[in-house]
């Protein structure tokens, strides 16, 4: 499916659109993660951009090409749906081509998403009790306003995101395998871009929630399925319907998809701050507790994970760091290294 996937002359490009505003995130390999995964462990930062999650790489993209374009072509605003870190990108980057922003956000959403949204300068709509139903409300907004609707999935987002993964696999070009959340697509998407890009045989383990398994059983099943979702804390994940431009990527380039349990995000949450002091939302944490969940299968690699956002509210963070059981699993950690 590489007619889906940017070039490597189009991330390159891209690339040019993403320093101009930010400088490359770096990755680290953590002491304390790597004796608990019996890997060498390669964190990308991306909780370390602007607006602390990998999406603003997309936004600046897809606003800058959508600013060029001719006087005849330009848009009166742009509107899109997310859970938060989308539409902070698109805020981040349509303040800096300055044109209006509109986002759609479920009932209920993360206050603190929220306040950051509002803070880019967009107007936040709130509607719908999960993405879906924001998705379809907000085409219906582009339409009755004549907005330009961003999608979740678009090349042009893929471009940018696969900067990151063009950093790290620069970085590390010998990496065994990655561990990429599964959102809408882009970020695994982007992954395999940037792969095929560098010419690279590093495996792709796409990570998708256990309480939203669209994108493992249309995996699984090799065509597109919905499924439910009732995540409460990796709601960058919250996908019912898959798209379907990012399931066919999905479907020819990634080896393997893997859920993780809310309970076992929360731990690897907690696990990210106690071994790095990195702040990490849901979705941020989910590769690692795919990597926690299968580390007798890495034993000896040399492994890439994604810290692929770090907003997560202050309430649910503090309900998770208070949770039992990682410290000691660190004492064993260090225990087995005293005895080895």
């Amino acid at each position: 499916m590489t007619h889906l996937l940017p070039t490597h002359a189009e991330i390159e490009q891209a690339a040019k659109a993403v320093y101009a505003a930010m400088p490359a995130t770096p990755q680290y390999a953590w002491p304390l993660l790597s004796e608990a995964l019996g890997a060498e462990a390669w964190v990308k930062h991306e909780n370390h951009t602007p607006t602390g999650a990998f999406k603003i790489r997309g936004g600046l993209v897809y606003l800058q090409n959508l600013a060029q374009r001719p006087r005849q072509q330009q848009v009166r605003g742009v509107i899109s749906a997310t859970r938060g870190n989308h539409g902070q990108s698109v805020g981040f980057a349509a303040r800096r081509y300055g044109i209006p922003a509109t986002i759609v956000v479920p009932q209920g959403n993360s206050r603190e998403k929220n306040a950051a949204m509002r803070a880019l300068g967009v107007e936040l709509v709130e509607f719908g009790q999960e993405f879906q139903e924001s998705r379809e409300h907000a085409a219906l907004l582009a339409q009755q306003q004549q907005l330009h609707m961003i999608p979740s999935f678009h090349r042009d987002l893929v471009s940018g995101v696969a900067t990151y993964w063009m950093e790290l696999l620069r970085a590390q070009p010998d990496l065994d395998v990655l561990f990429v959340p599964i959102g809408q697509g882009s970020g695994v998407c982007a992954a395999a871009a940037a792969r095929r890009a560098l010419n690279v045989r590093t495996r792709i383990i796409g990570v998708v929630s256990a309480h939203a398994l669209a994108y493992k059983l249309s995996f699984d099943g090799r065509s597109k399925i919905e499924s439910p979702v009732t995540t409460v804390i990796a709601d960058g994940m919250a996908c019912r319907v898959p798209d379907e431009a990012s399931l066919e990527v999905i479907l020819s380039e990634v080896d393997e998809v893997i859920a993780v349990s809310d309970d076992e995000v929360a731990a690897a949450m907690k696990l990210y701050f106690t071994a790095t002091h990195n702040v990490a939302e849901g979705a941020g944490a989910a590769a690692l507790a795919a990597a926690m969940q299968i580390r007798h299968r890495l034993q000896g690699q040399r492994i890439g994970l994604t810290l692929s956002g770090g907003n997560v509210d202050h309430d649910m963070f503090a309900q998770i760091l208070s949770r039992p059981g990682q410290e000691a699993q660190l004492a064993d950690v260090n225990q087995q290294r005293r005895v080895a």
